[in-house]
């Protein structure tokens, strides 16, 4: 049965990550061509497969935790990150299950890192945008002092880098 869920979870979530890098190059292609409301609405299915994905990492976990209790292994540690207990759980499965399970797992990766990579150069490309507007809006109103507004005449920051706070002490 973990076999058979642990597959099922690790299938799904390679078709979310490919669907990820499919959405990723139609954001890209909407970014390049202003498509600004194409490009709204990829991103709000980048926001549900991000959903979908962040579910079954829990499911997962939730997984691991099942296998342990289990089969009362010692050497399933606590201190393991999910790669570690993935490769505990494989480790006790009859080697065409492990294969099978290796196999989607190496797959799984292998679409992470393409996400990544069209990331990277969609992060790439805008940057370079800004850099040429900046640059451009430098020399043709240097009174401008290198502020950038919103079209809402706020002052647009000039960190393109997401930030995230941590409320908690």
């Amino acid at each position: 049965m973990i076999y058979e869920k642990c597959r099922d979870i690790l299938l799904q979530e390679c078709e979310l990550i490919q669907n990820a890098v499919n959405e990723q190059e139609k954001i890209r292609h909407a970014v390049s061509n202003r498509e600004w409301s194409v490009f709204e609405d990829h991103l709000s299915v980048m926001n549900s497969i991000e959903n979908k994905i962040t579910s079954l990492e829990s499911e997962r976990e939730q997984l691991f935790v099942i296998f342990k209790t289990l089969i009362h292994q010692q050497s399933f540690s606590e201190n393991l990150d999910s790669k570690g207990q993935f490769f505990a759980l494989v480790s006790v499965l009859p080697e065409n299950q492990r294969e099978e399970l290796k196999s989607i797992y190496l797959s799984l990766k292998q679409e992470a890192i393409k996400l990544r990579v069209a990331n990277e150069m969609l992060f790439a490309y805008l940057s370079g945008i800004k850099s040429t507007l900046k640059e451009f809006f430098d020399l043709a109103f240097p009174e401008r002092g290198g502020k950038m507004y919103t079209k809402e005449g706020m002052h647009f920051s000039n960190d393109m880098h997401s930030i995230l706070l941590n409320r908690s002490f």
